[in-house]
């Protein structure tokens, strides 16, 4: 797990065009493979200690808006690239 996290830091330092692309597909992607992977985290946890299942159910919650704010923030900058430069079919 840390050596992918490290591995993914390094590649949007060596390649910051990919992280920032105008048309936000890698972005919105990669939001909806965190949020199944925060959820299924999530469950696990509730399965191996039923007891804190609303703590976890909480913390599930408001990290999923955060990752959903991120997909929100990525289309908002992908309308106002494609409003400001428009489209260019060259």
């Amino acid at each position: 797990m840390r050596r992918s996290l490290i591995l993914g830091g390094v590649t949007v330092l060596v390649f910051p065009t990919a992280a920032l692309a105008a048309d936000g597909a890698i972005a919105a992607g990669l939001c909806g493979l965190g949020q199944g992977r925060a959820v299924a985290s999530a469950v696990d946890a509730m399965a191996r200690q039923p007891g804190a299942a609303a703590r976890i159910q909480t913390a599930m919650i408001i990290g999923l808006a955060l990752i959903e704010s991120l997909a929100i923030y990525t289309l908002v900058i992908a309308l106002i690239l494609l409003f400001v430069k428009g489209i260019q079919f060259s």
